[in-house]
């Protein structure tokens, strides 16, 4: 089936109207699906909840979507009670699986968290058994956001296993999506050594993400390249820069923040902590905007 509708969920989000653009400019239709409502650069624009079965299935058979990219959920934990968000993560990726398969939707794609494997939320240290991290390391959240994530990747693979479910799901566990703005002063503009990492209040959250953030673009780029994959059921894959977000080269950095962390493969130079083999070799996708780019 050729790919030409994507319904976007949380368009007006913050990594949405990226997402919703670079579609668009790749030649798609693409229709906001968010509770706001109001995008500026979508063909169309509804108000709806994706936690609500009758908005969501009424909105994505009226556009005749070929794809659902699942971004409208709540972002952090830190502003709703841990049941809303636990509930925005799973209840609403339950829904639109279900209104896929009801509408014949054969592609779908969710935003997932590098938070389902503990990560930025969790009160104590993450557990990072080895390095760089792929697919395959264990998850351990605990909290409300990080546990919604898991389960919502959960619950796309038991979906998967339906008569009926798309043919193509994708979960794509991002870290931090910084605008160029937001990257020059968390990174260029602030001390990445170190001591000056070590006494920022941000210190928790960065070592249990691994330093690692990712470009708006490639970001969307990488929802594409999802949408048009050709693999068969659920795959989760990690999404991340090339680079860490630290001028410490990652050798040193796995020796002095994660020392108890088996380290598989020789780190060079700034080398990310995430794998993204497996978006590669499966989608064709590569990051390619670095932070470094805009040090001036």
């Amino acid at each position: 089936m050729s790919l030409e509708s994507v319904a976007v969920t949380g368009g007006t989000g913050n990594i949405g109207p990226t997402v919703v653009r670079h579609l668009r400019d790749a030649g798609y239709t693409v229709t906001n699906l968010s509770r706001s409502g109001g995008s500026a650069d979508a063909d169309h624009d509804y108000r709806v909840s994706a936690t609500d079965p009758g908005d969501l299935v009424a909105a994505l058979a009226a556009v005749d979507a070929d794809a659902i990219v699942h971004l409208g959920m709540i972002s952090t934990p830190t502003h709703d009670p841990g049941h809303r968000v636990f509930e925005s993560n799973v209840q609403s990726t339950y829904v639109v699986l279900e209104a896929a398969a009801a509408l014949d939707v054969d592609h779908v794609v969710i935003a997932s968290s590098m938070s389902a494997n503990g990560g930025a939320f969790e009160p104590d240290p993450a557990r990072i058994d080895y390095l760089p991290i792929d697919e395959s390391h264990r998850a351990t959240p605990s909290n409300p956001y990080g546990l919604g994530k898991y389960i919502a990747e959960e619950t796309a693979t038991g979906f998967a296993r339906r008569e009926d479910a798309p043919t193509t799901i994708a979960s794509l566990r991002f870290p931090w999506m910084p605008s160029r703005d937001e990257a020059r002063t968390a990174f260029v503009e602030s001390d990445r050594t170190p001591a000056g990492l070590r006494a920022s209040e941000t210190f928790h959250t960065v070592r249990n993400t691994l330093f690692a953030y990712l470009g708006r673009e490639d970001a969307a780029r990488l929802v594409r390249r999802a949408i048009e994959a050709e693999f068969e059921g659920h795959e989760v894959f990690w999404a991340a820069a090339s680079d860490t977000s630290t001028t410490v080269e990652s050798a040193t950095i796995a020796r002095e923040v994660y020392p108890d962390a088996e380290v598989r493969e020789q780190l060079t130079g700034h080398q990310s902590l995430v794998s993204t083999e497996k978006a590669q070799r499966l989608l064709g996708w590569e990051p390619e905007w670095s932070w470094r780019d805009d040090r001036v």
